[in-house]
């Protein structure tokens, strides 16, 4: 049987690097249909009463413990590119991937409708349209979000980042090209109340990475829960294994800084 390179963000470290697995089609399964149902009809019951954040909240909080798995995409740059839409096992970036998109659905066909809109560009299923990138969520009509990282904080940085370089002859997704881009983050060191106060609910991070091709390395969802803030992400990590809520301030406490990408919007269905 064939086997696919499977691609999304691998070079990130919520996946690891890309490895060949057997195509399977998880497009719609009974699996993927059931759970993405009952999230859907759970957060209806008392959809109107909550805000966009809120909605991302209630959504990504049922999928604490699900299992994390990378290489659950399939298409490469010599494969065709399928759609998956199982959120049964998540890696870092499918999870985001999947909550933003059930934030705005409100059945599994619109789901499906959504996911396309939120992985792919203009719509249209293409291993190259795939939004390989996490500043890409930004920069890469549809847009999913914006980049409000230099709102955040005045100790902002800019660098010029060479996407998708892993040496001068090298390439981390075979097939895409190079990416010139702006990339602004917050070092960690400059993480202090005040950014923490301007952090939302919802927001979308990025763990900045210092490779010059790479933007960041890991992603996750901020949520604040009274005097608490987490950061909800799949975690590799074999202590963990699932997603999980880690605590912002000490997990940022090796890590080099962040992105943070946020949408602006209270219109869901």
């Amino acid at each position: 049987m064939k086997k696919a390179i499977i691609f999304l963000l691998s070079f990130y470290s919520c996946t690891g690097f890309a490895e060949s697995q057997q195509a399977r089609s998880d497009y719609s399964t009974e699996e993927s249909q059931a759970k993405v149902n009952k999230i859907l009809h759970t957060t209806s019951l008392y959809r109107k009463g909550l805000s966009y954040s809120e909605r991302v909240a209630e959504i990504s909080s049922r999928f604490l413990g699900t299992p994390y798995q990378s290489h659950t995409l399939i298409g490469s740059s010599s494969m065709q590119e399928r759609l998956v839409t199982n959120p049964s096992t998540v890696d870092c970036f499918t999870f985001l991937d999947y909550v933003r998109s059930m934030a705005h659905a409100s059945s599994w066909q619109t789901y499906v409708s959504e996911l396309v809109n939120t992985r792919y560009t203009n719509g249209k299923i293409d291993f190259t349209g795939r939004k390989h990138f996490f500043t890409d969520w930004a920069v890469i009509s549809p847009r999913n979000a914006q980049d409000v990282t230099q709102d955040i904080s005045p100790y902002a940085i800019t660098v010029n980042k060479q996407l998708n370089q892993k040496n001068k002859r090298q390439e981390y997704v075979k097939g895409l090209g190079i990416i010139s881009r702006r990339i602004s983050y917050i070092p960690a060191s400059a993480i202090d109340k005040e950014v923490i106060n301007k952090l939302q609910t919802g927001d979308y991070v990025g763990i900045y990475s210092t490779k010059r091709g790479l933007d960041v390395s890991h992603v996750g969802i901020i949520i604040k829960d009274h005097n608490n803030i987490w950061f909800r992400n799949a975690s590799s990590l074999a202590k963990n294994r699932k997603v999980v809520d880690s605590p912002f301030i000490r997990y940022m406490a090796t890590k080099p800084g962040i992105v943070v990408l946020r949408e602006k919007t209270d219109q869901y269905p």
